[in-house]
């Protein structure tokens, strides 16, 4: 097997019960699938929970993948589902802990410097936890993981216009819940 096979290729492998290829596909995009997870849902636990179990479907369902998008494309509609199931649930949005293993801040900030950070990124999870669960995924797609309007439209099945009118109110809404502490 190559190690640097493409991971439409290791799925394929997948398919054919390779789970090395499976392990490849895992440490590859685990990361990413918990932060995404974290910042949707804003439970440590549960956002673990959620990527354990993507990956789990991904291995169950390996036989009907068809790459007709990017395997990460699919993989962040896996993630992106069970946390609005989780949300579904009404499962409380943690906000104290929010941040807690995803920044990560220079040593040589100063301590000024790092509760100014901390108290910023706080606000901000604090806001996205407070807007629908549908803008906060646009948001945290765009802004956190860096996905086009395109991705986050396969991502969430929809019209990269209905992208685009998710991310502006999504961004209306946490200007106007950020607006006294960026007055500040």
């Amino acid at each position: 097997m190559q190690t640097c096979a493409s991971d439409e290729n290791l799925m394929q492998l997948v398919a054919q019960g390779d789970l090395d290829a499976f392990g490849q596909l895992v440490l590859r995009h685990q990361q990413m699938a918990w932060r995404t997870a974290y910042r949707l849902v804003a439970d440590y636990q549960a956002a673990e929970d959620i990527a354990q179990d993507a990956f789990l479907r991904i291995l169950d369902h390996a036989d009907c993948y068809q790459p007709t998008a990017a395997f990460r494309s699919y993989l962040y509609r896996i993630v992106v589902r069970r946390c609005l199931d989780y949300l579904r649930k009404g499962r409380p949005i943690p906000t104290n802990d929010l941040g807690r293993g995803i920044e990560d801040t220079s040593l040589s900030s100063s301590p000024e410097q790092q509760v100014a950070h901390d108290e910023l990124t706080q606000a901000v999870q604090d806001a996205l936890a407070r807007i629908p669960a549908s803008h906060r995924t646009a948001i945290v797609l765009r802004y956190f993981e860096g996905l086009s309007g395109r991705e986050i439209a396969d991502v969430m099945e929809t019209t990269v216009k209905a992208v685009e009118r998710l991310l502006a109110r999504g961004r209306a809404s946490l200007e106007r819940l950020l607006s006294g502490f960026l007055d500040e």
